[in-house]
């Protein structure tokens, strides 16, 4: 797996986009990773289809939900939106975490400190314990940075590596 390209992006880019190639090559199992923004748009991704590179090169489908970083980065959005929905019903404050444990793998969801979302699908034998601590590790360093600035520079570096956008 390997993060979008990262020619011309500010420092701040460059160095999220490290946090998450950093993320997906220290932790064993991982299958895809996505941040989401607040309104459930996807911002960066590990998917290597968004990876210009990759597309070119005839390369491996990439694994996660249906194969799309787009996909996880669907069902991290309405997984936030519905355990935050949850945690105002109950009156017990924010929520931190979500896991949703499968047969096949695992779905990790942690909220980043804007609103955003870290989104992390775990193969089956993945150290789930393992994962949301790097997990942690990369919303106490990214958190900080993910200024809307930022958010707006990512969006529009995610759609242009995009096939067939302008």
């Amino acid at each position: 797996m390997t993060a979008t390209s990262t020619f011309g992006l500010s420092s701040e880019a460059r160095n999220l986009h490290w946090l998450l190639t950093n993320l997906v090559e220290e932790v064993p199992g991982l299958q895809s990773v996505a941040v989401v923004s607040s309104d459930g748009l996807l911002l960066l991704s590990s998917d290597p289809g968004h990876n210009a590179e990759a597309r070119t090169a005839d390369s491996v489908k990439p694994k996660g939900p249906k194969g799309s970083a787009a996909d996880l980065a669907t069902i991290v959005s309405g997984i936030g939106s519905l355990t935050l929905g949850a945690a105002k019903l109950m009156d017990n404050g924010g929520v931190k975490q979500t896991m949703v444990a499968m047969d096949e793998g695992s779905l990790f969801v942690m909220a980043i400190s804007d609103g955003s979302l870290l989104g992390v699908h775990g193969s089956a034998d993945c150290d789930m314990s393992v994962v949301a601590y790097h997990m942690a590790l990369f919303v106490g360093r990214a958190g900080h940075v993910l200024t809307p600035e930022l958010r707006i520079e990512l969006r529009k570096s995610l759609e242009a590596d995009t096939p067939g956008s302008a």
